[in-house]
């Protein structure tokens, strides 16, 4: 497919984008709610008496995770998934374009809508509170993609798995909001019990939510290594399986 065509899908899929409030509301504007909201009952206090680190310090990236989590758990697959229920892959078949282009429009749209989102939070964070970001450019973005590839691979999952718009809705609400509320992504998890942090262990997004933390504190990627790893090992694991599923879906 020419770039030029290919770059009109992505046009219309950005506007398309724009107009679905659920994906705009959540993406953009949701997280500085949050961060409105906590920073006015926690404030921006040291996290503990003596530290350099502030509580805003530590929302922020949890909060860029959730941005990631909307376009990766919920916008992409549910849009995939939508389009295959109205049969718009069939159409794109029967065109030069094919339906992997439109796929492959999403991913780049969800992608930076993800980036646009985090980089407004960020904004607001270091107008609003004066957030520190000690980690260098490479490290923040090497942390954002791997989190980024992790959480699209699990929505591809789940748009792979279910039968139609409805399962694929109720598979990706049901593991969004718990790693949402579960993975330290909106409130620290220094807040949760013993066995909440346990089962938050199970959960990719908690991962993400740490290394991002981390960073953005200032540590270095070796510091997080297996936290690389399992994300990546997410990100193949989903990839992989999703598209074998996806060989045996039926298009029509």
């Amino acid at each position: 497919m020419k770039v030029k065509g290919f770059a009109v899908i992505c046009k219309i899929e950005l506007q398309l984008f724009t107009r679905d409030f659920f994906s705009f509301f959540f993406t953009l504007i949701f997280p500085v709610l949050m961060l409105l909201l906590f920073g006015g009952i926690f404030g921006n206090a040291p996290i503990y008496a003596g530290a350099d680190v502030r509580m805003m310090d530590i929302s922020v990236p949890a909060y860029a995770v959730m941005i990631i989590g909307v376009t990766g758990l919920m916008s992409l697959p549910l849009t995939l998934s939508g389009y295959k229920e109205k049969k718009i892959y069939k159409r794109f078949d029967a065109s030069p374009v094919g339906k992997k282009s439109i796929m492959l429009a999403q991913v780049l749209v969800n992608l930076i809508m993800t980036l646009i989102g985090i980089l407004i939070l960020l904004i607001a964070g270091k107008l609003l509170y004066h957030i520190q970001i000690k980690g260098t450019f490479l490290s923040v973005c090497t942390g954002m993609l791997f989190s980024i590839a992790a959480m699209f691979s699990i929505g591809f999952l789940f748009t792979a798995i279910g039968k139609d718009l409805k399962s694929t809705t109720l598979l990706c609400y049901l593991f969004y909001f718990i790693m949402l509320f579960l993975s330290g992504a909106t409130m620290p998890d220094m807040l949760f019990p013993d066995t909440i942090k346990k089962f938050s262990d199970f959960l990719p997004m908690t991962y993400a939510v740490d290394l991002m933390q981390g960073i953005f504190a200032g540590d270095s990627l070796r510091l997080h290594i297996t936290k690389l790893l399992i994300l990546a090992f997410v990100t193949v694991i989903c990839t992989v399986i999703g598209v074998v599923l996806y060989r045996k879906k039926d298009w029509a």
